[in-house]
This record gives C-alpha cells, structure tokens and sequence, in this order.
C-alpha cells in the first residue's frame, strides 16, 4: 500500500487527497479524534487555504485506505469525551472539568498504530478555523477496537489465503503490539505459517 493515497504523480489528483496517511492521523490527532464529517471538512479547509479544489470521494477513499492500512483506527463516540464543556452538546453549562459524552450516534477516527502523526502546511490553522471542540480518547477502548478488528482481519486473510494482506498485518502486529501494550504472537504466528504455506505452493 502506498504511503500517499495520492498516487506517484503529483498532478493526477486533488491536491487535499494526496496528504500522507500520516498526515491525516496528525490532522486527526491535532483534535483527539475527528468524526469522518470533520476531517473531510478540515482537509477542505486546508485544500482552500492552498487555494485547490477536493475530490470529495478521492477523499473518502483515503480515509478509508488510512483506517485499512491502521493509520485511523475508528472508535465508538461514546469512547470519546468533550474537555472542560467546550461541546454545546455536552450538557456541562460551561463547566469545567471532562465532558459528558460526544453524542453515540457517529464513530470517530483517531490515530492508529501505524501512524507517525505529522501536520500538513497551515493545519495548525484547524483549530481557530472548525468549530470541533479537543477531545479525549478512552486509549483502552481505542486499543480493544484496533486488536478486536486486527484479529478478525488476520482470520480472514488466513483463511481467504489474501497474501498482500497477510504480509501487511505481519507488520501492523508488530506496531499494534508496541501501541497497545498487548501480546498478539499467536497471531503473527498464524499469519507466519500462512504466509510460509503459501511462498512454498509457489516454489
């Protein structure tokens, strides 16, 4: 998977979809999680800033890449709280201190084990721009989210024999098991045996 939802060609596509992967964790991770609705909006944003247009559905196609490729990782809203009553939906009256929730109704994206968030040009701008309070993310929550679906992908691939995606979550195990402080060795043995299985049918 390439590391630039945008191609090699700089020029083939809208400027705003052709941020890194890492780039869009950063720009998540600037908030504390983002609503696919708000990046979407903050990416705009930036692309307006350059004065380029956004292909909105180049756009959903990397952010889908990103989640894919475990740069995002989305978490249930519930899992993510609004600091010090800056939501208007919060219901704190101005209150200081942690939220109540963010409502349940949409996920939010937050950044994954892969990434190595970093901030396009002018996304320091973002917060002063989007009305998007900061938010917090249960890590737990986030952590049990990334390993629950590592662990149905990994399952899939192994049994659909899908070697590019088996080689991929090889790596994204090593990441995962640094980002969430858990043990995922009896799956990359899985996806080791797999990946040996399939190289020796080849030979």
């Amino acid at each position: 998977m390439s590391d630039d939802p945008g191609g090699d060609d700089a020029s083939d596509g809208p400027p705003a979809t052709e941020a890194t992967f890492d780039d869009l964790a950063g720009v998540v991770d600037l908030f504390g999680a983002l609503d696919r609705a708000e990046l979407r909006r903050a990416l705009a944003e930036l692309a307006f800033k350059r004065g380029e247009s956004v292909d909105e559905a180049a756009l959903d196609d990397a952010i889908a890449e990103a989640i894919e490729g475990y740069y995002l990782v989305p978490v249930a809203a519930d899992a993510v709280t609004v600091d010090g009553g800056r939501d208007g939906d919060s219901g704190t009256d101005g209150a200081t201190g942690p939220s109540a929730t963010v409502g349940a109704e949409d996920e939010h994206l937050a950044a994954g084990p892969v990434a190595f968030p970093s901030l396009p040009s002018a996304a320091e701008d973002l917060p002063h721009i989007l009305d998007v309070p900061e938010r917090t993310v249960d890590r737990d929550a986030l952590a049990e989210r990334a390993l629950s679906r590592f662990r149905a992908e990994a399952a899939r691939a192994v049994d659909a024999d899908e070697r590019n995606r088996i080689a991929s979550l090889l790596d994204v195990s090593y990441d995962i098991e640094a980002w969430a402080g858990v043990d995922v060795g009896e799956v990359r043995d899985r996806l080791d045996a797999a990946l040996d299985r399939l190289e020796s049918e080849d030979r």
